[in-house]
């Protein structure tokens, strides 16, 4: 079983597209391109990879499709698409037979509006991603869990994955009523979860791994090892836990588990949801 990481970014980096690197994320002020990450992978002994839009832009689609077929460890891409755009049906015809687009993701943390994820609109671009072949990955915090669920009963054929586990308040120590959510979410056969963004959502200088370890077990317990995929948000975890010791970590928390569910969560999961070759 191939391993692959499920989640991850790459930028070159300016100031104005990537604002959101705070003084305590100053190591991110850079560039990372695939030879960075290819070192990373080798050494965790990774295999593939799928990239993940960071920011909003069809440019930005365009490059991480055009570096997905450079390079093959790129198993495929989460792009951006203007889901909400009179415009999207003539683009999902150019952009939809791209083998490497696997998914399309809208950063929905930073809205404004916490039920933009509810409008008309952006329900009527998401309703044809299915027939196009491609997921949905859903980028939230806790509290939007509600309106995630509603989100997801409008679309009852559409494969969708949550990154992040929703970004718990873990740095608070709080679990509820994100468990909750997180569980009714679950009986939603085809949402899958990533096991990423964990230790951003901790104290980055001080956080522990059984403080995580927690939030873990909880989201394991909801989705399954048949649901749960791993992913590392490199390069964004480097701010708190190197890529190895990511891998490490979560291959850890992991091993009473049988062969075949550890295989799922570190690949099989991923090929699944995202449909890879």
């Amino acid at each position: 079983m191939l391993k692959i990481d499920s989640h991850h970014h790459f930028w070159h980096y300016n100031q104005q597209d990537y604002g959101w690197i705070g003084d305590d994320m100053a190591g991110l002020r850079r560039d990372f391109l695939p030879a960075d990450l290819l070192r990373e992978i080798r050494a965790a002994k990774l295999d593939q990879v799928i990239a993940v839009q960071a920011r909003q832009s069809l440019s930005e689609t365009d490059w991480l499709l055009d570096l997905a077929n450079r390079h093959d460890f790129i198993a495929g891409a989460v792009g951006w698409l203007p889901l909400a755009a009179p415009e999207l049906p003539s683009l999902l015809e150019i952009y939809a037979p791209y083998p490497k687009l696997k998914a399309v993701r809208h950063v929905i943390q930073d809205e404004a509006d916490d039920n933009f994820i509810l409008g008309n609109a952006f329900n009527a671009g998401v309703a044809r991603l299915g027939d196009c072949g491609l997921t949905y990955d859903i980028l939230v915090y806790e509290r939007h869990l509600p309106q995630v669920i509603e989100f997801v009963d409008r679309h009852p054929g559409q494969r969708f994955v949550l990154d992040h586990l929703a970004k718990p308040k873990i740095k608070a120590g709080e679990v509820e009523p994100w468990a909750k959510h997180l569980r009714q979410l679950a009986e939603r056969p085809l949402v899958w979860c990533k096991l990423s963004g964990m230790v951003t959502e901790a104290d980055l200088r001080h956080w522990t791994g059984d403080r995580l370890k927690v939030y873990f077990e909880m989201a394991l317990a909801a989705f399954g090892p048949e649901r749960l995929m791993f992913g590392s948000d490199w390069p964004v975890c480097t701010a708190g836990i190197g890529y190895g010791d990511w891998v490490d970590l979560v291959e850890g928390w992991i091993k009473p588990l049988s062969a075949d569910e550890k295989n799922n969560i570190m690949g099989g999961n991923a090929r699944k949801a995202y449909h890879l070759t």
